[in-house]
């Protein structure tokens, strides 16, 4: 999947000369936590997180505010080392960017201007989707030889039941190297009967594998 495909494309932007009080505003108005900030010709030079307004502007508890942060010019505090993406990179390589850099947003330029930005909880949400975890259903975990063909040889016992797959995840066995364990959603809220024909396969279910769950 590309970023293009999830980034959010109407972004809310600031420039250099805006002040802290502007983008406290528009944050507070459109509801996000990441402001990229533009040059008159559209190039972005910085961005403004919920976390740098925390760092500069007073608590509310504190003895002393100074009400002259408010006016501190956004080029001030922004964060100008910035991580960059393009429409046309894949929403993993995006997810090892954030992992790997601790960052919460990431900018998505072409030919030099914005179009877009994705978020750490764009990414959590793409996850969930591509998951079916969202939708009612059941996991189903099983260790499999790590073999080619092995998932086709799985998906057989999924047809013969005609039981629909949401999603299939592959994890290396932390085990065994000649094993892999393959998580499954289906869209059944009873997957006894698919539990039982992995078995009888002779695949060994992991999860659900509470004795006596199957009769």
């Amino acid at each position: 999947m590309l970023i293009e495909e999830i980034m959010i494309k109407d972004v809310m932007t600031l420039s250099p000369d805006n002040t802290v009080k502007d983008a406290l505003q528009a944050m507070r108005v459109n509801k996000i936590r990441h402001v990229p900030i533009l040059t008159t010709e559209g190039a972005v030079i910085g961005i403004v997180t919920d976390r740098d307004l925390k760092e500069i502007v007073p608590s509310s508890i504190s003895e002393i505010i100074d009400h002259s942060v408010y006016d501190t010019a956004l080029e001030d505090i922004m964060t100008t080392n910035l991580i960059i993406g393009h429409p046309m990179d894949f929403v993993e390589e995006a997810a090892v960017i954030f992992y790997e850099n601790k960052i919460g947003a990431l900018p998505i330029v072409s030919n030099n201007k914005l179009v877009g930005i994705i978020t750490e909880t764009d990414l959590l949400y793409k996850y969930i989707e591509l998951t079916g975890a969202h939708q009612p259903g059941s996991q189903i975990e099983v260790r499999v030889p790590n073999v080619p063909g092995i998932l086709f040889e799985v998906s057989k016992v999924f047809h013969e039941q005609k039981t629909n797959v949401l999603s299939v995840l592959v994890y290396p066995d932390k085990e065994n190297d000649a094993t892999k364990i393959l998580v499954i959603r289906i869209n059944s809220m009873n997957p006894l009967t698919i539990i039982q024909g992995l078995k009888d396969s002779g695949f060994e279910v992991l999860w659900p594998n509470v004795p006596g769950i199957i009769v």
